[in-house]
């Protein structure tokens, strides 16, 4: 395909790749992480504690090598290659169980397009729920999540292309979805995040409707009707507010918790956790606000969950300033803490349905909680006891945690570890529910990825000084990693230095092959968790507040220079990346400071007034709290100083993306064009915020390794990768 100035890359028929997601969670395996062993089936991994990590490490490693190959970094030649990258992950979105006690599962397939199926487990073979013609997504607050639920065998579940709800038997194999929402003519009204009520027969869950404005649609927590073929108007059952999540029943269905925020404060920076009592007639007659309406506190309250027992238990940031798990004492309504630590048993409110913590007994003495939480850096899976405010920790091969199911006495895990992609793991206790007996990878994302084991490179968490004196920022340092090949001994390598979205997220240290692919190849990476990341508690989270585009970029430039001062980066071939708010760091950081030598931004902000005046409206408020004044939405906007720019920049671009729009990139790219810098414009035609098709995430993955080694690498890359042509750096007859 001939490549000209600005690539449209359209849709491609090919089905022989699959999924890496572009957010991948990353973490670090410390020396002391659990060891493990495995082997396949079906398809799956069994794992056994008891053995060691070098024991499977031999059984991965390839023959024995007598010499290494002296070759310059950047130059090696790496197994791990851009198809494999591409088609190596399945993204997880959710699991249940059904009323077998059987895992059901939403992966995303990249070779389908990123479609969402639901699969549950079969005796011999998983099996797909969800019909070809169908897809399960939900694009509420175009981030989605929490898009299907399970009572029993009944499943709900969001439909992609159209948004309706639609329900189906799963224990029938001829049962076919019914949509039981009302077509509207266009996707224009969603659900996300939906529970059961048995009392009543129906389904309450949140629902964001634009069919009078798509930019400022009407949130609020809706019932859909479950009996009889009539498709009904959903009732509203609460609304006055901008945004509500959460929507939880307690055992009897008498109660229901939820949580609600305000414009202009996200779900992390401050939100209210409500339950209403409802009524015969099945309306909320009245209400009472749990945590987020007393002024001696600031806290974000989130994940509300009732015990068998109809006790309420949230997690919430007040007094510690760390998203900790608290009860509700009804009767006084007061609200006490159930195990004080400084560490984060949450994660911030992105996407619906995170479910951080499950109850796993109950009784008048205790409750036992199954938990996972993130401490300076590291994760950890936990039995908390609440009688006697301790937490066991649980020893299984993952060694960073997301979402936790309950099943049938067992626990389902998802998680990673540094050389494990992200898995789900079926944890199995012993009688007294504080250790784990055995564990078994029942889902992987990558199942073939050990192959590559020798090649991967175990990142280093590293801790960092800031420009603040006093104050230190976090990264995760991977260092180049190639068994057969070395660099000489003068040479430092290229470093590329990852900027993450959100910002209000954060990076780990779990397997990303996206990573592996720059390392393995001779590259130096390092994924930075700048002041404003999560992960660290509220005072780290802070830091950013008003100062986007100036924590950010210092805290990635100070770790490229202080890797630079260790030895570990060449201060010649200094290079950034970044999706999203990542790809604002990226542009802020090239426009602004003079440390890198080229960048690629990913759908990134280059123009902060167009991104608060385009933006949904989710995050429609939410630059207001980061940036600030009037003025620094202008002086922060790397459009706006774009002779500032004096490196080469290459942007890539999902046509269908409502969160920043293809004018942000189009604009910078025009702007650097005419300047007479090097950059290229890569646009994907059917791809939205974040890139889903296998094709454009190899592509991607590619063009940004060669542009690299083009403009500032000083090598040859050892894959045959036709480049496209840079603006102002190639002739026309290298076109």
């Amino acid at each position: 395909m001939a490549v000209l100035t600005s690539l449209t890359r359209f849709p491609s028929s090919s089905s022989s790749s699959s999924f890496l997601s572009s957010n991948a969670r990353h973490l670090f395996l410390s020396p002391s992480s659990p060891s493990f062993s495995i082997k396949q089936r079906f398809n799956l991994f069994s794992f056994k504690p008891s053995r060691s990590l070098a024991s499977m490490s031999s059984s991965s490693s390839p023959p024995p090598l007598q010499e290494k190959i002296t070759a310059p970094y950047g130059s090696w030649k790496s197994p791990i290659t851009a198809d494999i990258v591409s088609g190596a992950s399945k993204r997880l979105g959710g699991t249940a169980v059904d009323s077998r006690g059987r895992l059901v599962w939403l992966e995303s397939r990249p070779n389908e397009s990123g479609r969402g199926v639901l699969v549950v487990e079969g005796e011999k073979e998983a099996i797909d729920i969800t019909p070809k013609e169908l897809a399960v997504r939900t694009l509420t607050q175009e981030y989605g999540g929490g898009a299907f639920r399970i009572s029993d065998d009944q499943l709900v579940f969001s439909n992609y292309k159209d948004q309706r709800l639609y329900t189906q038997h799963i224990l029938h194999k001829d049962s076919s979805p019914k949509p039981i929402t009302p077509d509207y003519g266009s996707p224009a009204v969603t659900y996300a995040d939906g529970v059961f009520d048995s009392r009543f027969h129906r389904y309450i869950t949140v629902r964001e409707d634009g069919r009078q404005d798509t930019s400022n649609p009407i949130t609020t927590i809706v019932e859909v009707n479950l009996s009889g073929d009539t498709l009904d108007e959903p009732k509203v059952l609460v609304s006055g507010n901008d945004f509500y999540a959460f929507p939880r029943l307690d055992p009897n269905c008498e109660r229901l918790a939820w949580i609600e925020w305000t414009h202009p404060n996200m779900p992390w920076d401050k939100a209210q956790l409500w339950v209403g009592y409802i009524s015969e007639a099945g309306t909320i007659d009245k209400r009472v606000c749990v945590a987020g309406c007393d002024p001696e506190y600031v806290e974000s309250p989130t994940e509300p969950k009732w015990s068998p027992r109809g006790e309420l238990f949230f997690v919430t940031d007040r007094k510690n300033g760390f998203w900790n798990i608290h009860k509700w004492i009804e009767s006084t309504n007061e609200v006490v803490s159930v195990y004080p630590l400084d560490a984060e048993f949450a994660k911030p409110l992105w996407v619906f349905g995170t479910n951080s913590y499950e109850i796993i007994e109950c009784s008048e003495e205790k409750n036992i909680i199954a938990c996972s939480y993130r401490q300076k850096g590291k994760s950890y899976l936990g039995i908390l006891d609440d009688s006697k405010g301790s937490c066991s920790l649980l020893d299984i091969p993952l060694t960073d945690y997301d979402n936790i199911t309950l099943g049938n006495q067992c626990l389902y895990v998802e998680g990673a570890s540094a050389v494990l992609p992200p898995s789900v793991a079926k944890v199995t206790l012993d009688q007294h529910k504080t250790k784990a007996l055995s564990s078994e990878i029942v889902w992987s994302s990558s199942p073939d990825v050990l192959k590559y084991k020798a090649f991967f490179s175990v990142p280093e968490l590293i801790e960092f000084p800031t420009e603040v004196p006093g104050q230190n920022a976090y990264a995760y340092y991977y260092p180049p990693t190639n068994p057969l090949y070395n660099a000489s001994m003068e040479e430092k390598p290229p470093l590329l230095v990852k900027s993450h979205g959100g910002p209000t997220a954060e990076s780990r240290g779990s397997l990303n092959l996206n990573i592996q692919y720059w390392t393995s190849r001779g590259w130096a990476f390092v994924d930075v968790n700048y002041g404003g990341s999560t992960g660290y508690g509220r005072e780290y989270r802070e830091r950013l507040l008003r100062r986007w585009g100036i924590v950010d970029v210092d805290d990635c430039c100070g770790c490229a220079k202080y890797l630079v001062s260790s030895g570990k980066a060449d201060v010649k071939r200094l290079c950034i990346s970044g999706g999203s708010a990542g790809g604002y760091t990226t542009l802020a950081a090239l426009a602004f400071r003079d440390v890198f030598k080229a960048g690629a931004s990913l759908y990134g902000v280059a123009d902060l007034k167009m991104l608060k005046e385009e933006g949904h409206k989710f995050e429609s408020r939410y630059i207001d709290n980061l940036v600030g004044e009037e003025k620094d939405f202008y002086e922060r906007s790397p459009i706006n100083f774009v002779d500032r720019f004096s490196c080469p920049i290459i942007l890539f671009q999902g046509l269908e993306d409502k969160v920043v729009t293809p004018d942000q990139s189009r604009k910078i790219y025009q702007a650097l064009k005419e300047k007479g810098l090097p950059v290229a414009l890569v646009e994907y035609e059917g791809e939205q915020h974040g890139f889903r098709k296998a094709e454009n995430i190899k592509y991607t993955l590619e063009q940004q390794m060669v542009f690299f080694a083009r403009v500032v690498g000083g090598f040859q890359v050892a894959d045959d990768i036709s480049p496209l042509k840079i603006d102002n750096f190639d002739t026309s007859s290298d076109a």
